[in-house]
């Protein structure tokens, strides 16, 4: 007669060996997934800033130079209102650093738009966009859904 108290065949494996496979398998595949959806994500944006580029070659039409004066129009004036807040403002004590860092600051900004126009800040856009094409995705996104929630209301 068979003893009941016997232990069991050794099959070589334990049940849970195919489901530690299985995750294994799935975190591998997930991995590859991540990477697969960065690499297209770069690429999108690299596209993006082909596009915002190649648009900003080809305004060079009477347009994009009136847009070019009209820039350079506009930083004059940001220049000479910093020139101003920093002769009437304040000019001593917390006020007055104050003071002198918003002028120096529009000063600064008045000379961009002065210099570059609307085009060169095309540029410049570009090329940032093309240095950080991830966080210009995550930007694009987070204006997209805010004009969308402006527009529903």
């Amino acid at each position: 007669m068979a003893n009941p108290t016997t232990s069991t065949k050794d099959y070589g494996s334990s049940p849970a060996d195919p489901l530690k496979e299985a995750a294994a398998h799935a975190g591998e595949k997930t991995k590859e997934a991540a990477a697969s959806f960065g690499n297209k994500a770069k690429e999108a944006a690299s596209a993006v800033g082909d596009m915002v580029g190649n648009a900003a070659s080809t305004a060079g039409s009477a347009v994009a130079k009136t847009a070019d004066r009209a820039t350079s129009a506009a930083g004059s004036g940001v220049k000479h209102l910093g020139e101003t807040i920093k002769e009437k403002g304040p000019q001593e004590g917390i006020f007055g650093s104050a003071t002198r860092a918003v002028g120096d600051t529009l000063q600064e900004s008045g000379k961009y738009l002065e210099q570059e126009g609307l085009s060169g800040m095309m540029g410049d856009l570009t090329q940032l966009i093309r240095r950080n094409p991830m966080p210009a995705i995550l930007v694009g996104i987070g204006l997209g859904f805010l004009i969308g929630r402006t527009l529903r209301s």
